[in-house]
């Protein structure tokens, strides 16, 4: 548990990424994806639904014994929160009511984020938005560990803490890496979500509060679906930085898994990822893919060779228009 990774920095490259010159490849010989392009009107009756369901898990919870707050909790709040997480990431783009009706994207998601506990919807979608833009840029995505992350979880044991923490540092890397001033959606936000966190505990007690922040912290920690945020982007082939699954977890994550494709088309929904993908087959078939978050995550620990450090990065050139 206390061997160290030999990799002392990120994977440097001085190309750009890979996705734009894609998509216009694909869109040119396959023109018809275009026409997956735009809102999935399924998803704000999908959120409302999970909105509900955690509703009702609050007012349950309330009568517990701790020991079953606690079971549900990572049982089952924390999937449905860290499925809210990426229902958050899909209206991002606007996938919701679509571009038209830009803000009524920005305030559904903050009604999303109502069972999470923690504002980040409006956030979310500014930094977001960058990291598709210039991804692995330096300074710019926040996507990518700090140095001292790379640095100090640099044994097994510590990279193991490491995901654990993962919640954590999502959380400050925006503040290390690319501060931006606070918007008027992000205040916002932090009134409507602790307006709304208050009155939850002032109604119904301790233990649903519990049971939402716990079930965001946990989810986004050592939990199966949190394989996503290392299968992404870390560098497990030299070389490619973006990596699809295609496993069955992304029933319950609106095909995040399907990366490399949400990369190349941004504007299509989740649910609309699977057709990209058997419509030019011949253009993801063969990149490297997963099938298990679980041993992404497993994989990542244990191999010497692969840290928070495992990202390729790049320096940016020219103008650079941030959200």
């Amino acid at each position: 548990m206390g061997n160290r990774v030999a990799r002392e920095d990120y994977e440097w490259v001085y190309t750009d990424q890979p996705h734009a010159d894609r998509r216009k490849e694909i869109l040119a010989k396959y023109p018809e994806i275009k026409s997956l392009m735009g809102p999935d009107h399924r998803l704000k009756w999908i959120v409302c639904m999970m909105v509900t369901i955690q509703f009702l898990a609050f007012y349950l919870v309330k009568d517990l014994d701790w020991k079953w707050v606690l079971f549900w909790t990572y049982a089952f709040g924390s999937c449905i929160n860290h499925s809210m997480t990426l229902a958050i990431h899909e209206v991002s783009h606007n996938t919701a009511f679509g571009n038209n009706k830009a803000m009524w994207n920005r305030y559904f998601a903050m009604f999303a984020n109502l069972p999470i506990g923690l504002p980040y919807s409006a956030s979310f979608k500014r930094y977001h938005l960058d990291h598709h833009r210039y991804l692995g840029g330096d300074g710019v995505d926040v996507d990518i560990p700090t140095e001292f992350e790379g640095w100090f979880f640099c044994t097994r044991f510590r990279k193991f803490i490491w995901i654990i923490l993962q919640p954590l540092f999502y959380a400050i890397r925006p503040l290390c890496i690319n501060p931006k001033p606070i918007s008027q959606l992000e205040l916002t936000n932090v009134a409507v979500q602790l307006t709304f966190d208050v009155l939850l505990y002032w109604f119904w007690g301790a233990k649903p509060v519990v049971y939402m922040l716990a079930g965001s912290m946990l989810g986004m920690g050592l939990h199966p679906i949190s394989g996503h945020f290392i299968a992404e982007h870390y560098m497990f082939l030299k070389g490619h930085e973006t990596y699809s699954y295609y496993g069955s977890l992304n029933l319950l994550t609106f095909n995040v898994g399907y990366h490399n494709e949400h990369h190349d088309f941004p504007s299509i929904p989740g649910r609309r990822l699977p057709m990209v993908k058997k419509i030019a087959a011949e253009y993801y078939d063969d990149l490297p893919q997963y099938s298990s978050w679980v041993k992404v995550l497993y994989d990542f620990i244990m191999d010497d060779a692969l840290s928070p450090y495992s990202r390729i990065k790049r320096k940016l050139k020219g103008d650079i228009k941030q959200e």
